[in-house]
């Protein structure tokens, strides 16, 4: 069985002898380039150059040797693109690592900080002496937002993660740049045989967010509703038409479309069920169907934190796959997961406790934390593994080794395990 056919049969509630297995796929299950580095060295791989392809999350391209290594099943459509020798220009991490990044990208030095910029010089994001991360740094609907929402695409330059984004995601979805993504996708599709995720995005609680600031944005949620309808109308008019202008080139080459809207935080969601239904469930159900009609995809959704209270709503929405399962937080436990939603959304992730256990554990506390995760979500397929989020830059080679090499053990020892039938 290739790859690809053990995500898809996981996908399809059929267990797979293999689990299926995720190491950046998406831009949330990846691993930040100065982990990477040292990774590889413990690895005794060759000397490659570490390239970071995704600027605010300083993520690495996993190099197919590495790939190889943990089994990997799933690849983002770029990634291939990412191995290009063109594009890129070098750069120091903050631990002063060498690395590459996308020869696009433009970064100035100022007060101690990495700062980049819009056109019109307004400072959006920077990356202090001593952070691993970018932050963001300027809100364009923070002020004035009723007039500017007659602006609203120009308000996306503002935006620290569309003015950075991955190489695939700074091609324009004109005619020309269409007509790239589509030969590319063809070519990836031709020569891969694992799985393939597009990155879509697609965020509606969250661009709020970004666009408005939180705080500003939860307000207008309850003090401003009409407003925040008109740019959430508005925020699916363009999705739309740039969800037919991506698929139409690339659909019918990707296995999976990711959108992105983060709603759930450590104890529990951001919002209500209630709220997410007066706002947000009919434009993702929108948005969604919409996908699904266009190419023969399953929709993912990437949503952080405690969000067990609006998966049903999601479900209902159509959403195929919720990503990354974060067991570590309220209301999010393997078991009960597995018994409510199991057999009606497939469960991406939760393999590894990202937050505790491999970032501070030892490797024989990994090991045992993704057997005991794998004996409850395996079962039946509708599960695909990865660690619960992103590797961290200080997480030990030792126990991302041990993570992977966990996953291969169970197979080994549930390899007599008889298929499970596919869901009625």
């Amino acid at each position: 069985m290739i790859p690809r056919e053990r995500v898809l049969l996981a996908m399809n509630y059929q267990q797979p002898q293999q689990v299926a297995v995720d190491f950046g796929g998406h831009r949330s299950s990846g691993i930040m380039a100065m982990a990477y580095k040292r990774l590889r060295d413990y690895l005794a791989l060759p000397p490659r150059p570490i390239k970071v392809y995704d600027i605010p999350q300083q993520l690495a391209v996993i190099d197919d040797d590495v790939l190889e290594r943990f089994h990997i099943d799933v690849i983002e459509l770029g990634w291939h693109l990412y191995h290009e020798d063109g594009g890129w220009k070098p750069w120091r991490l903050p631990d002063g690592t060498e690395c590459l990044i996308p020869e696009y990208i433009d970064m100035t030095r100022m007060d101690g900080a990495w700062v980049t910029r819009h056109t019109n010089g307004t400072p959006i994001a920077q990356q202090k002496d001593g952070v691993v991360y970018f932050e963001q740094t300027y809100w364009p609907l923070a002020e004035q937002p009723e007039e500017k929402l007659e602006r609203l695409e120009e308000m996306f330059a503002y935006n620290m993660w569309t003015a950075l984004p991955t190489p695939l995601g700074h091609i324009a979805l004109d005619d020309h740049g269409l007509a790239q993504l589509a030969v590319y996708a063809r070519r990836v599709r031709e020569s891969e045989q694992r799985a393939i995720i597009g990155l879509f995005g697609g965020s509606l609680f969250e661009t709020g967010q970004m666009l408005w600031g939180i705080e500003n944005y939860m307000q207008a949620l309850v003090l401003h509703p009409d407003l925040v309808h008109r740019f959430l109308d508005r925020m699916v008019e363009i999705y739309k038409r740039d969800l037919e202008r991506f698929l139409r080139a690339v659909g019918q080459y990707i296995d999976i479309v990711l959108f992105s809207d983060d709603y759930g935080m450590q104890t529990g969601s951001l919002i209500s069920p209630k709220m997410f239904r007066q706002f947000f469930k009919a434009r993702h159900q929108e948005l969604w169907q919409y996908a699904k009609k266009l190419a023969p995809v399953k929709v993912m959704l990437h949503s952080c934190g405690s969000i067990a209270n609006l998966l049903p709503d999601m479900i209902e929405a159509g959403l195929d796959v919720v990503q990354p399962i974060q067991t570590s937080s309220k209301n999010m436990q393997p078991a009960a997961l597995k018994a409510q939603f199991g057999k009606s959304i497939v469960l991406w992730g939760g393999g590894c406790n990202t937050q505790r256990v491999l970032g501070m554990g030892t490797p024989e506390e990994v090991r045992q934390n993704v057997s005991d995760n794998l004996d409850v979500l395996a079962p039946g397929g509708g599960f695909v593994f990865q660690q619960i989020h992103n590797i961290m830059a200080n997480v030990p080679p030792e126990n991302i080794v041990a993570m992977f090499d966990a996953v291969v053990e169970w197979n080994r020892l549930h390899a007599e395990l008889p298929p499970s039938r596919e869901r009625a």
